[in-house]
């Protein structure tokens, strides 16, 4: 089998793009019971010394080298192997190792999150960002993941179609081909937490909550059951730290802080960094 065969691995990369759903932190990942993948475990090593969780699914058997898929998730990887029944059977049969990660800072892995982590300014060779972790970790598959052929496709929806826009900032040239799907370009601009720059007050403040409050998802805890009257009697942005959020939250601070398309919004939208494009792209 060529392994990255021209057009059907875009075809592919779309039916398997969501193939990562939320699942909880207990959950195994290990292959199912009579799966044709071997499982395996490993934290792999950043630049900086933290290490992201990961899952490792081979194919039994394997003939000859495959090349990896990997996606990279802020919602957990522990219902990782429920896709090879649904969305991504069809890249199963055709033949690839997947990778699944936490990124930093969730779930099982270690460090810091940060929603939407800005690209690092390059003149800090300490610096890091999506771009250098999903570099870091393609590195080690390469080097530690038995029976590669040394090429990588990555993929995901929304905020992981984001994180594969992100690997393409600065690519591992082992990068061969990549499918954003759904991911936010402006979160002023666009359409998750703002709509053309008008707030949206139920869908940030939950998001933010359950995001932010662990590294594992949190539900704010709503002192009455119909939140539509909840919200209306919120009162002013400007308080809501106070009564309810009480500074944990960094990224409704940056809502109440930034209400207006300032510098802030405007080195986090994202297509000003991508000035040229490298690696082979299907974009949904």
């Amino acid at each position: 089998m060529s392994p990255f065969r021209s057009g059907r691995l875009g075809l592919l990369l779309v039916i398997a793009a969501s193939a990562v759903r939320a699942a909880p932190a207990q959950a195994q990942a290990q292959a199912p019971a009579g799966s044709a993948f071997d499982s395996t475990e490993a934290m792999i090593p950043m630049r900086d010394g933290v290490k992201l969780h990961t899952w490792i699914f081979t194919p039994k058997g394997i003939a000859t080298s495959l090349p990896l898929i990997l996606t990279r998730t802020p919602y957990g990887i522990g219902g990782a192997s429920g896709c090879f029944a649904v969305s991504c059977a069809e890249l199963a049969e055709e033949g690839f190792i997947f990778v699944f990660q936490d990124i930093r800072g969730r779930f099982a892995s270690e460090g810091q999150f940060v929603m939407l982590r800005s690209p690092r300014d390059r003149k800090d060779p300490k610096a890091i960002d999506e771009s250098t972790d999903t570099w870091d970790t393609i590195a080690w598959l390469l080097k530690n993941v038995p029976r590669n052929n040394g090429r990588v496709g990555m993929l995901g929806v929304s905020y992981p179609g984001w994180l594969t826009v992100m690997a393409m900032l600065d690519p591992h040239p082992a990068l061969k081909a990549v499918s954003p799907q759904a991911s936010p370009a402006s979160m002023f601009l666009g359409d998750d937490f703002h709509h053309n720059g008008a707030f949206r007050l139920a869908y940030g403040f939950e998001y933010v909550a359950m995001m932010e409050g662990g590294k594992e998802f949190t539900q704010f805890q709503f002192d009455q059951p119909d939140i539509y009257n909840w919200f209306l009697g919120l009162g002013s942005l400007a308080h809501v730290d106070e009564q309810h959020l009480h500074g944990k939250y960094p990224t409704w601070e940056n809502f109440a802080g930034h209400p207006d398309f300032d510098a802030f919004w405007q080195r986090e939208a994202l297509m000003q960094y991508l000035d040229r494009v490298t690696v082979p792209t299907l974009n949904v």
